[in-house]
């Protein structure tokens, strides 16, 4: 089965700006000095776990709510363009838990990296007809690339600095805006018929 380059790139490049890791890594940063170290594998390890068994069941736990992957796909749409809403404008729509537990679970593997906003993006994805070999291959190069931040945080906040991440996070904000239209625009008129 021959893979489609262009939609994993797109796949992949999606998946990359909603889990915005390099945007979070002034919060991971905090989070490793609060909890005196990151299981980086762990949290990796888990937050895949997380996306993989939405990507498979999330469709269904869907249909027992009564909702088609359509209707889930505009919605998320929406939570997308709000994400890129919030990344472009510096605003914060969707509030954290400003409990930090002492685990690497949780907060970093769900909700920071596996969060709604990724799960969503997920179903929305399959929902605009990207195939799951697609999505579960971008899944994989996504963890790679977060393991990857993990494991070097102090070098990566010294790299990019304050300016540099904010231009990162604003670009990537842009992006998902993009993309929520897009997806909208693919999904919403099967709604209507």
């Amino acid at each position: 089965m021959a893979i489609d380059f262009n939609k994993l790139v797109t796949v992949t490049f999606t998946l990359f700006a909603v889990i915005d890791i390099v945007g979070s890594v002034p919060i991971l940063i905090s989070l490793k000095q609060k909890l005196g170290g990151i299981n980086e594998w762990r949290a990796t390890l888990v937050s895949g776990a997380i996306m993989i068994l939405f990507m498979f069941v999330g469709e269904a736990f869907l249909k027992i709510l009564g909702l088609d992957i359509s209707a889930f796909a505009v919605g998320g749409s929406i939570v997308i363009f709000i994400l890129g809403l919030e990344m472009v404008l510096g605003l914060e729509f969707f509030k954290g838990d400003q409990d930090i537990k002492a685990a690497t679970v949780v907060p970093i593997a769900f909700p920071l990296i596996a969060g709604s906003g990724t799960l969503t993006t997920i179903i929305s994805l399959r929902g605009a007809n990207y195939g799951e070999t697609v999505i579960l291959i971008a899944i994989i190069l996504n963890l790679i690339i977060v393991l990857i931040v993990l494991k070097s945080l102090g070098p990566l906040a010294k790299l990019l600095g304050p300016a540099g991440l904010t231009a990162v996070r604003k670009f990537f904000g842009v992006i998902l805006l993009a993309i929520a239209v897009k997806i909208f625009a693919t999904n919403a008129p099967g709604l209507l018929h």
